[in-house]
Parts: structure tokens; sequence; C-alpha cells
């Protein structure tokens, strides 16, 4: 149902202006997280951290550079989809709300577990399909290009990529009522999520990894294995998908040891 239209006039004017103020705040959101992460496990610390690194091989001749400029084009992407979403909530046309009473305070997590749910479904089988032989080249090669990641992975996507990837949340919150917050908040998420699962190096304890709850979540070992394998490991943010469609690399058995996967990359 089209919801009362807010007091805001949309022009092609004012609609580059908020791709520019959304392709800012992107920027700097993802600037900020792969670049504490880099800084820290990369510059400040790189040598404590050095043997911790999953992958053996190092970074390709101008690696990070690319990277960036990747990162800065899909950035450009997400903001224009980001301007098109907000003009579809100032015309009522989403189910993105303001007050917090609209649907309680028990409905927050709620909406967060139920968007991160229907991504994981929607993530995990389009990115399967992107390993096609027929589509990868073309739409998934530029972000395997780096067979060792690096934070500034994250972002690294061909623009089909990246429109493939921006889509998905402003489906869902053309019918997924979701408040403000809780969307800012799983906007961060995505992107600080994306910066562990490329950093190379193991942030979550070993301990909590053997956890039956720490095996459900993904971390940069669990996609480590997807860059260096190519066919297994496809989630986003949860395992279950790969356990469930036999798509888990054989390494993340429980009995094998982190330390192992520095050998397997060798």
């Amino acid at each position: 149902m089209k919801k009362k239209m807010l007091p805001h006039p949309t022009t092609p004017t004012l609609f580059m202006v908020y791709v520019i103020i959304f392709f800012l705040a992107i920027l700097i959101r993802y600037f900020v997280a792969a670049g504490i992460f880099y800084g820290y496990y990369y510059v400040w610390r790189g040598e404590k951290f050095r043997e911790k690194r999953l992958s053996r091989r190092g970074w390709r001749k101008g690696q990070i550079r690319k990277e960036i400029i990747w990162s800065i084009k899909s950035s450009a992407i997400f903001a224009a989809v980001g301007a098109g979403l907000y003009w579809l909530w100032q015309k009522g046309y989403t189910a993105i709300y303001l007050e917090v009473g609209e649907y309680g305070y028990w409905y927050l997590p709620i909406s967060l577990i139920i968007i991160l749910l229907i991504h994981e479904t929607y993530y995990y089988w389009v990115h399967r399909w992107m390993h096609d032989p027929k589509i990868f080249r073309t739409v998934h090669k530029v972000h395997h290009d780096s067979l060792t990641p690096t934070p500034w992975t994250a972002f690294a996507f061909h623009p089909w990529e990246s429109i493939i990837e921006a889509i998905v949340v402003p489906l869902i919150l053309l019918v997924l009522p979701v408040h403000v917050f809780v969307l800012g908040f799983y906007l961060m998420l995505m992107t600080v999520s994306s910066v562990m699962n490329h950093l190379d190096i193991e942030v979550y304890p070993e301990r909590f990894q053997k956890s039956r709850f720490g095996k459900l979540f993904i971390g940069a070992t669990h996609h480590h294995y997807h860059h260096s394998e190519f066919n297994t490991n496809y989630g986003l943010y949860f395992t279950f998908w790969d356990k469930w469609m036999g798509t888990e690399s054989t390494k993340m058995e429980p009995s094998e040891k982190i330390q192992e996967v520095k050998a397997t990359s060798r």
C-alpha cells in the first residue's frame, strides 16, 4: 500500500545531490572500516600478525590500488541505488518507518534477523550463479583477481556485480518493515563484516570458531577458502547454506587447525 507522501520534492538536480551525499557517506564508511583494519593489522601491528596471515602468497603488484579504484566505482553505484531508495521512501513506497512504537521494541531485533536471513539466502544463490563459467569472467572475476584478499577487497566489484549486490536491500525494504536505525546498523554491519571476512587474518578466537555457536558465522578463515578454492564457501554472514548444500570447504572441519590454513595456501 502506498503511504502518505512526504513533503520533499524530487527533481533531477536534487536527486544528483542525494547521490553525491550517499556516495560520500558510503565512501567514508568504507575507507574508515577498511582503513582501521588495514592500518592495525598490516601497518601498526604488521610484524605481530605476519605469521597469522591465512595466505602465504603475497599481494599482486598494484593490487590494493586497483581494489580501491574498483571500490570507489562500486560506492558510486551503491550511492545511486541508495538515492533511489531514499526517493522511494520519500514517496511512501517503502516499508521503512521512523516511530519505534509502530511495531514495538521487540520487533527491532526480529527485523534485523529477518533481513540478515533474506540477504544471506539471496547472496548465497546469486554468488553460486556468479561462479558459473559463463557468468564469472564478466561479472565476478574482478573480485577474484585478488587471490589473496585484503580489507580493500571488500568493495572491489565489477559494476555488474555492484548492481547485483546493491539491489537486494531496496527490494527487501519495499515489503519488510524496518526501522531507520535498524537499517543504519545493518548497513554498517554489512561493511564491517565484509572487511573482516577479507582481512586474511582471523580475528575470531579459535575456541569461538570451534564452538557450536561460532560455526554458524563466517569469518576470514571461511572466506579465505572461497578465494583460494573458488568453488566452496559461498555464504555472506552465515554458514548454514554452505552446510545444507554441501558447498562448505572440507578444510572447515572441526579437526582442522587454523594454522594448517597456511600450509595449504603456499
